[in-house]
């Protein structure tokens, strides 16, 4: 059974977008690292570049955009995270891994929850995410 949207908030797609100074860094740790698939990309928008990174039915995605004048967008607490839940536990020390080998290790996470089966990084912006296990949650 298909799930749909509330009536109250009939949207078909759902985006994060979110500045960076290191555009091809961050793709590198969403694409290369995390896995997320490119679905989409634009270069010179009225000074913009950007691309567009999701999963696989392209319903939830991220954004980063860059601007030829700087885009800073530090990040603003340890505890803003983006939560990757992934069933396999291989599958998810698979992805822990990859990005280690990039120069990303894990993180002490701000609330202890995180570390119960969960593995926090943090990517070039200093932007959190967390591979939460879901095995037997």
């Amino acid at each position: 059974m298909k799930k749909s949207w509330p009536e109250k908030m009939p949207a078909v797609q759902f985006r994060i977008a979110r500045p960076t100074d290191q555009l091809e860094k961050v793709v590198e740790f969403y694409r290369d690292g995390a896995g997320l698939k490119v679905v989409g990309s634009f270069e010179k928008h009225d000074g913009y570049d950007g691309v567009m990174l999701g999963l696989p039915d392209l319903s939830y995605h991220l954004e980063f955009t860059q601007h030829d004048n700087g885009s800073p967008c530090p990040a603003p607490t340890e505890d803003n995270l983006l939560v990757f839940y992934i069933p396999d536990k291989e599958s998810r020390d698979a992805i822990a891994g990859r990005l280690h080998a990039m120069g990303y290790p894990e993180v002490e996470p701000e609330n202890p929850y995180w570390k119960k089966a969960g593995v926090t990084i943090s990517d070039p912006d200093g932007w959190r995410i967390v591979l939460q296990n879901t095995e037997g949650l």
